[in-house]
């Protein structure tokens, strides 16, 4: 397994830097953006530019593109609901997401305000919806990425430093220990399970802001899908 992953990370590592950090800032515009996001796996993305980082200068170049293409996928969608969001709710892209899922966002904002802005980018659904929904609201613009420019800085950092920490780790082993694969593989699948695990958490802690008072009244409602 090592010579493979070894191989895998050495590949990834030989592209342009630049290039690495142009497509991250580009995945992770479309993961945010509206409706797009819901298809582009802008996380694995991220984590495999993260293996390749070889310096703290270098993660702070990724972790600043991650944050811009964040913000920026983030403010289309803001733009995007303050002069279009009636009509994308009534497109046939808006309908495919449901009914259900664009009240509990306008719910979830209008009952928890900045910290919904917050919180939605770390759950599934509403990290694609809460932008335009505050688009559609009176939330201003700055307000808004006072709020969600946070989010973004926690998320680029977790993600990015995990990748680069395994990597790194897997490295200095590889020619030790012949199963330093399996580490490397084992430490970014406890990141992630431990990512599912921290969504659902939140995912529960504020499911009575997202319900409706029907819902409410059901023990398993107010779930988001995924």
């Amino acid at each position: 397994m090592n010579e493979v992953l070894t191989w895998i990370l050495d590949a990834v590592r030989s592209v342009d830097p630049s290039l690495r950090v142009v497509l991250a800032g580009v995945a992770m515009l479309l993961e945010t953006s509206v409706l797009v996001g819901l298809v582009v796996p802008g996380d694995t993305v991220v984590i495999v530019a993260g293996t390749a980082v070889s310096s703290p200068l270098e993660a702070v170049v990724l972790g600043a593109a991650v944050v811009v293409g964040s913000l920026l996928g983030e403010s289309l969608g803001f733009l995007l609901g303050r002069y279009l969001g009636p009509a994308i709710r009534r497109s046939r892209l808006g309908r495919r997401i449901g009914e259900a899922n664009w009240a509990r966002s306008e719910r979830y904002l209008e009952r928890r305000g900045g910290p919904a802005i917050f919180l939605s980018r770390f759950l599934p659904v509403l990290h694609s919806l809460v932008p335009l929904t505050v688009g559609m609201s009176r939330y201003s613009y700055r307000r808004f990425l006072a709020w969600t420019a946070p989010a973004c800085v926690v998320w680029a950092t977790l993600y990015i430093s995990v990748a680069a920490a395994a990597a790194g780790t897997y490295r200095e082993l590889a020619d030790r220990i012949h199963f330093a694969g399996y580490i490397f593989v084992g430490i970014i699948v406890v990141f992630l399970l431990l990512v599912f695990v921290a969504k659902k958490v939140i995912e529960r802690v504020e499911r009575r802001h997202m319900a409706s008072a029907d819902e409410q009244s059901t023990p398993d409602a107010g779930n988001v899908e995924d």
